[in-house]
């Protein structure tokens, strides 16, 4: 079921329908505005061609200035966690496809992310997922930043409360239906939401050290917001991570190419930067 339409007129965030429609129809615009080549693209199968391209448009360095670092897999320490696998990021429904569908069909984002899950499942591995939900309290901020302000006037990941879920199945902030088998089995671990970028504010955290995990395979959404940010933090709290490249995606817009900016901070602080072809051979070898 698709959000009520009128739900800005009963959560009290201050966001009326018109004012959404707008900040909707700028966000669909982005796209456009950025000129991107292959916008025709968006829609359809990902060809090997596509892929191939995209690989080549991100490659890395032929001289690397930096260090060449590498993470290695101990099964009993390492988990796979996915930020944000949910239909407002990763779906053609999803308020911003305009703006990341790109990005997402380059790199063959939403497969590559099934089939983490389906590796991480097979080889026993803890798989933890941090969401992003917002409740009608969350929309009564006293500030925002540039993105916060643009998530809240779209209705981004937006539930009717923590304990309620009217009008959630098949919502923005649901789960892509083809990974609800692997997240909703009885084993994976659904942390806390995070609200603004990073874990720190939800319990995800606590839920890696409570399971001696220290080690940990990230991908999901968004490359330079969520899963960036996630990175960031879990480095500073001593982990090791490594980042699944094409298991991710970024929005291109006029400011610029998420996806390209993240790339290029992953290579600089990850402690590895894996194709998913890299990460399924290691999960399934563990090593």
């Amino acid at each position: 079921m698709k959000p009520d339409p009128d739900h800005h007129h009963n959560c009290g965030c201050g966001h009326t329908p018109e004012s959404v429609d707008l900040a909707r129809r700028r966000v669909l615009a982005g796209v456009a505005a950025a000129g991107a080549a292959g916008a025709a693209s968006i829609v359809g199968t990902k060809t090997e061609a596509a892929t191939d391209a995209a690989k080549a448009a991100y490659a890395d360095p032929e001289n690397p200035g930096l260090p060449q670092i590498d993470m290695t897999i101990d099964p009993a320490r390492t988990a796979l966690v996915v930020t944000d696998p949910q239909i407002d990021f990763l779906s053609e429904d999803g308020v911003t496809w305009g703006v990341v569908g790109e990005s997402v069909t380059e790199q063959g984002t939403v497969d590559n992310i099934e089939r983490l899950f389906i590796a991480a499942k097979a080889a026993g591995m803890p798989v933890f997922i941090s969401p992003h939900y917002y409740y009608p309290h969350d929309h009564k901020w006293d500030f925002e930043g540039t993105l916060e302000a643009t998530m809240h006037a779209i209705g981004m990941f937006d539930r009717l409360g923590p304990l309620n879920l009217d009008n959630f199945e098949g919502s923005g902030a649901d789960w892509m239906p083809q990974y609800k088998k692997y997240i909703e089995d009885g084993e994976t671990i659904v942390c806390s939401p995070h609200k603004v970028y990073s874990p720190a504010q939800n319990d995800l955290n606590l839920q890696l050290r409570k399971r001696g995990i220290d080690k940990v395979i990230l991908a999901g959404m968004s490359a330079n917001l969520c899963t960036q940010a996630h990175l960031y933090e879990l480095l500073e709290l001593g982990y090791e991570v490594a980042v699944v490249r094409d298991a991710t995606a970024g929005a291109k817009v006029p400011e610029g190419d998420g996806y390209l900016a993240a790339i290029i901070n992953f290579r600089m602080v990850a402690n590895g930067v894996w194709w998913t072809d890299d990460a399924v051979t290691r999960i399934a070898n563990g090593a």
